[in-house]
């Protein structure tokens, strides 16, 4: 499941991995230890930006503590106004990487994925998306009300931009450097980022593959979305997205 070709390119050199976190202290620790571990392992010269969302518990003294045996991680503290696309776009601002992997702070994501996606950047593509819908992918214990919405969502998307990508809404990506500064400025201050930079990417005309990848269900902490209040900004970046694929004449595209 593949659009355009990858290009020969540079080889990358570090990978930074952004995740926001907001009221994480239950997890926040074990998924910067494993995802460390793994990514030495496999020795990939990496930065773990970690950006504190406004927490209100010891989020932010789980991370400080850890920053002291962990050298990767490099925490931010966000002021000013909140959202999860907020967050994100202030951990691109930090990144000192060749490419960024967007994960999520409550372990979902399975930190082997991240290695697997460095591997298919490092064969020219400008971006990778994980999908937990394709052969070989999976999720476990997602709730039922929530996974009937993913799908339709996902539906509506894949058809709205005629595409062959079934989990754009899933955050975990990884990116090229280069397209993250191709797809500035964000607009999605909350989840709708998720929609927004893979759509972006897309429009604008990067390399893409799709891998297969696994989700499970957060084991501590409570979820930050909220169905009802994304619904309709999800809605307005697709159209914004559509709006720029077929009347902005190909102003935005990479070049």
């Amino acid at each position: 499941m593949k659009a355009l070709k990858p290009t020969a390119q540079e080889p990358l050199r570090v990978l930074s991995v952004v995740i926001p976190a907001r009221d994480e202290e239950g997890c926040i620790e074990a998924t910067v230890e494993h995802l460390d571990v793994e990514l030495r392992v496999h020795g990939i010269e990496h930065e773990i930006i970690v950006v504190d969302d406004g927490s209100t518990d010891t989020t932010w003294a789980v991370l400080e503590r850890l920053r002291e045996r962990i050298p990767a991680l490099k925490p931010i503290k966000k002021d000013g106004d909140h959202g999860f696309g907020r967050a994100v776009t202030e951990g691109f601002d930090h990144i000192k990487g060749d490419a960024v992997v967007v994960m999520m702070a409550d372990e979902s994501d399975d930190c082997r994925d991240v290695v697997r996606y460095w591997q298919l950047l490092q064969e020219g593509w400008d971006a990778v998306f994980g999908s937990r819908f394709v052969r070989g992918g999976g999720v476990i214990d997602y709730p039922a009300h929530k996974l009937v919405v993913n799908r339709m969502a996902n539906f509506f998307l894949r058809m709205l931009f005629n595409v062959p990508l079934n989990d754009t809404t899933n955050a975990f990506k990884a990116y090229r450097r280069k397209v993250i500064e191709g797809c500035r400025p964000f607009l999605s201050p909350h989840f709708n980022l998720t929609v927004e930079l893979p759509l972006k990417t897309i429009v604008r005309g990067y390399s893409w593959t799709v891998t297969p990848i696994t989700w499970r269900n957060r084991r501590t902490g409570i979820s930050k979305l909220k169905i009802k209040e994304m619904g309709s900004r999800y809605l307005f970046i697709a159209l914004y997205c559509w709006l720029e694929k077929y009347f902005s004449r190909g102003d935005y595209r990479a070049r």
